[in-house]
């Protein structure tokens, strides 16, 4: 997959400065990020087989559960290019904190 705005991630991880959170965040979001790139998904089947946790909201719309579910990443998937958008929700970053 081709992950698109990897930057807002960055942008996210760096408004936390400070907090007690930012590595723990910053090492999900990478984890995450290396995980999509390598992904093949064709649907959101193949979504919810890699991310049993993830929630699929919408026509190719993806919630991603980060930290333990402290912090979710909402994205767009175009499943046919094979394109990963990061979303904006709520904030800036497309991160939710609950």
């Amino acid at each position: 997959m081709r992950v698109i705005a990897r930057k807002t991630l960055r942008q996210f991880v760096d408004s936390l400065k400070g907090s007690k959170d930012q590595k723990a965040v910053r090492s999900a979001l990478e984890a995450w990020f290396h995980e999509a790139i390598r992904a093949d998904w064709k649907s959101p089947a193949d979504v919810l087989k890699a991310y049993a946790n993830a929630s699929i909201a919408g026509p190719g719309r993806v919630v991603f559960n980060i930290k333990a579910n402290d912090y979710r990443l909402v994205v767009a998937i175009n499943y046919r290019h094979q394109i990963v958008f990061i979303k904006w929700d709520r904030n800036p970053w497309g991160l939710r904190q609950d």
